[in-house]
């Protein structure tokens, strides 16, 4: 593994962890409008209203630990395939959109292998709502892998992850590098802080644009009690086909306000820690 690489390891580690310590309580607000039951709440402000007065503010925490200790391994995977996507898809520096969105396609279908188990945790996380029964971290994974072993348990949902990453990674690095040479045409190579900040926001949001219902997909399916049946396509498709009888069309993008409201600050704070954090390791390797 060469120098680049390792840098990129570290900074997404710094990314993800930004990432989610901003993004959390927006996160679980999302969760929960895709998989409570019906009638529970009336929408994300009664979500969080709810969640407030019934589990306390750091109810919105919740499933928080899956993502901390895991989301350096994700990001980090995720820019380093993007890095190394990026080399094999052209030997130049300057990549056009289209090789950009080849790239994060690849980035996206690679980190499905991590993000699976730690968001299959985390949405199970914030799925419960402050029974005496609701269990720990340590217990769930616990279950699961009692339960339903490795492939039907800590792997639940995989195929979904990847059908949605790969869309959301290719709009949200094409909109990345979009936003950031228009910035670079008016201020040079060195943008500013804030409108690096801005490009990782406009990212955000197209990630969520390009895959928003295969997420409301993956929350159901992560969340059931038993493991999907049928290929992937079969219960991706049933799935899909089940949220619209119970809630209409609007139900595939349930959840989708509070998703753009946080795609902001994670994503820029992601993009910032990442790049500021690269740039820095770049001037003490020399690489």
């Amino acid at each position: 593994m060469d120098a680049s690489t390792i840098n990129e390891l570290i900074a997404g580690s710094v990314g993800g962890a930004a990432q989610v310590i901003v993004g959390q309580p927006l996160d679980t607000i999302k969760t929960r409008a895709q998989t409570a039951p019906a009638g529970m709440f009336r929408g994300p402000m009664d979500i969080l209203t709810q969640t407030l007065r019934k589990e306390g503010f750091f109810a919105l925490y919740k499933g928080m630990a899956s993502p901390l200790v895991g989301i350096a391994g994700v990001n980090s995977l995720l820019f380093a395939a993007y890095g190394v996507s990026k080399r094999l898809i052209s030997p130049f520096p300057q990549l056009s959109l289209k090789e950009i969105a080849a790239a994060g396609a690849i980035a996206g279908a690679v980190n499905a292998v991590l993000a699976s188990p730690v968001e299959m945790f985390k949405v199970r996380m914030q799925g419960q709502y402050g029974s005496p029964s609701d269990k720990r971290l340590r217990a769930v994974v616990s279950d699961m892998w009692r339960d339903w072993g490795f492939r039907k348990g800590i792997m639940r949902g995989f195929w979904i992850t990847v059908a949605r990453e790969i869309p959301a990674y290719a709009g949200f690095y094409t909109a990345f590098e979009f936003s950031k040479r228009k910035f670079a045409e008016k201020y040079g190579a060195q943008i500013p802080v804030w409108a690096l900040l801005a490009s990782g926001s406009t990212g955000g949001i197209a990630y969520w644009l390009a895959c928003y219902p295969l997420d409301v997909v993956k929350s159901r399916v992560q969340l059931r009690a038993t493991p999907p049946q049928g290929t992937p396509v079969q219960y991706i498709a049933r799935e899909l086909k089940a949220v619209v009888v119970e809630s209409g069309a609007s139900g595939l993008f349930r959840g989708l306000t509070p998703s753009l409201l946080r795609s902001i600050p994670a994503a820029a704070s992601t993009f910032a820690a990442f790049e500021l954090t690269r740039e820095y390791l770049k001037e003490i390797t020399g690489v």
